[in-house]
């Protein structure tokens, strides 16, 4: 039993607060554009049903177009993310652009350099690492837990 409570207790201590996450494209600010345009359209319907049924498609095609992803933007200097590259996960922090080359370092090995063509990468797939809050709530609610379950274990 105390070997479990302490195994428990240092894969808690090594538990980490901080994610890898894929940022979110801005598609959302983009709806709340067409939104209104949306309704403009519908209010307008007077003139021409077949026209404006047309503009609501383009409209809706408009919205599901990818929007081109700037590899270079999302990796600036010093960010730490996790990238993919052929299949393969890196997680680098990034030292500088050289022309269409990415010069970068793992994360625990500063000596060693890593570089990327921008065309390797996977865009979709860059996650910058950030503090997840539900991760540290988890853990302070556990570690509540098993100090009280301590000062219960030794009142009794």
């Amino acid at each position: 039993m105390q070997k479990n409570l302490y195994l428990i207790i240092i894969l808690f201590s090594l538990t980490s607060c901080y994610t890898y996450q894929v940022k979110k494209q801005a598609n959302a600010a983009t709806n709340n554009r067409q939104e209104p345009k949306r309704a403009a359209v519908s209010a307008n319907m007077t003139s021409s049903p077949v026209e404006s049924t047309t503009t609501e498609f383009k409209s809706m095609n408009s919205q599901q177009a990818p929007m081109p992803i700037n590899i270079q933007e999302k990796l600036t200097s010093n960010k730490n993310v996790k990238i993919d590259v052929d299949g393969r996960s890196y997680k680098i922090i990034v030292d500088k652009w050289e022309g269409d080359s990415l010069v970068a370092h793992p994360v625990h090995n500063a000596k060693k350099t890593l570089k990327f063509h921008k065309n390797q990468i996977n865009g979709d797939k860059i996650a910058e690492k950030r503090f997840s809050q539900p991760i540290a709530d988890i853990i302070t609610v556990v570690a509540y837990a098993g100090i009280a379950a301590g000062i219960y274990f030794l009142v009794r």
